[in-house]
């Protein structure tokens, strides 16, 4: 093994080396705060390049305390898309109320940030390339925690030793699933299946989303800024999980055409334009729940760790809250079994209250009977007279730690 770690003696304040798993979010965020304090960091991506495009992602709460640390918000800022409404139509394309998307998500007009995921990724990324390794188009093949560090060898036949490991590889983690066992044991299914694609903007649509409803059926047509193209979005009630189709993308094609095989207003053309999507992403909406986060010297955060689902509007804020509480404690604690109990005991509790959020989430966009579907539109018809909703707790629930050992 290359001679990379571990550093074993705690009394000196030697670099203690970190192979990070995955470029995403909290990967790169991750890999900040923990080069700021003082840490050598790796990070391993299967793709070639950090990821661009993909769905808008919200930052809020104590997400844009942790942004504006880093010293990022002015760049998020810039970023930021702006959707200036959401309008909620029936089976028939009526509208049923357009209202301003703060008051659905519970936000904080003005101060949350809605950003490209793509630009978000892009920003971190720029932020500790030339301070972090980075190794695209590689991932871990095996990890051997036998010995005094994480002897890792890597699909592309290198061998390094790392003092740490961290998955920050997605709510489908192949790091946890190596060493905590099977998604299954893990994965909490909330009764819904989604597919996304890009289509294009025929429709004259601009900063905004226009979604469609019959009982445990939606289709969202997403317009981000003045873009050519629409994120197109289709989902639908399932109470158990499609295990043949999560790994036949024909078969998904034909499910989701199946569903909606009957439905109105512009869903006939999103499904001739899903068969021909080349960047069609097709899963289950659901949450990843662990009793713990760590084993050994490898530690989960993010999704990897606590995927709240796209239901709460929550992934990325916890994302970002987890890796710098994570890189907080590390920094805090040369014993990384007290510094990975630090970070579950800080975070767990916030983790909570944001997954709860999904019920709520479903509720508002996907009612599944005929009676609920009323009762969200009498809500939505209520959001427009009422005053403006007031944030949700829960995205800000979680206390900062200043940030230990600064430069």
């Amino acid at each position: 093994m290359t001679p990379t770690g571990p550093s074993t003696d705690a009394s000196t304040p030697a670099k203690r080396s970190v192979l990070i798993s995955g470029a995403g979010v909290s990967g790169p965020a991750l890999a900040y705060w923990l080069h700021r304090s003082g840490h050598a960091v790796t990070v391993v991506e299967k793709a070639g390049a950090p990821r661009d495009g993909g769905y808008p992602v919200d930052v809020r709460g104590t997400a844009i305390e942790v942004v504006r640390r880093m010293g990022a918000l002015p760049r998020l800022r810039d970023a930021h898309v702006e959707t200036r409404r959401c309008t909620f139509l029936d089976a028939e394309g009526g509208e049923v109320a357009s209202v301003a998307p703060h008051a659905v998500a519970g936000g904080v007009e003005g101060q949350d940030i809605e950003v490209r995921r793509g630009d978000l990724v892009s920003i971190l990324h720029a932020m500790v390339r030339d301070d972090v390794e980075f190794l695209f188009d590689d991932s871990i093949a095996t990890l051997d925690q036998s010995g005094p560090g994480a002897d890792v060898t890597f699909r592309s036949g290198r061998q390094r030793t790392f003092d740490l490991v961290v998955g920050a590889d997605g709510t489908h983690s192949s790091t946890r699933k190596s060493l905590f066992g099977p998604e299954e044991r893990f994965h909490r299914h909330l009764g819904h299946c989604f597919a996304v694609f890009t289509m294009p903007n025929t429709f004259g649509l601009s900063h905004e989303l226009k979604l469609w409803n019959t009982p445990g059926r939606a289709a969202a047509l997403y317009a981000v800024g003045d873009d050519d193209d629409l994120h197109a979005f289709l989902a639908f009630h399932q109470p158990e999980p499609p295990s043949e189709a999560l790994r036949d993308p024909g078969a998904q094609r034909d499910l989701v055409a199946a569903v909606f095989a009957d439905a109105g207003w512009e869903v006939p053309g999103m499904i001739d334009a899903m068969r021909d999507a080349d960047d069609l992403f097709f899963d289950t909406a659901g949450q990843i729940r662990m009793p713990h986060w760590s084993s050994g010297r490898v530690a989960l955060v993010g999704d990897a760790a606590y995927a709240p689902s796209f239901l709460t509007g929550q992934g990325t804020s916890l994302a970002l809250a987890g890796a710098y509480v994570l890189a907080d404690a590390l920094a805090a604690n040369r014993n990384h079994t007290a510094a990975f109990a630090a970070y579950e005991r800080h975070v767990r509790e916030f983790v909570a209250v944001n997954q709860a959020l999904a019920d709520n989430g479903a509720a508002t966009l996907f009612p599944t009977t005929a009676r609920a579907l009323e009762q969200r539109d009498a809500r939505l018809r209520d959001l427009v007279t009422l005053p403006p909703a007031m944030p949700r707790p829960a995205h800000s629930a979680l206390t900062l730690p200043p940030f230990g050992p600064m430069p």
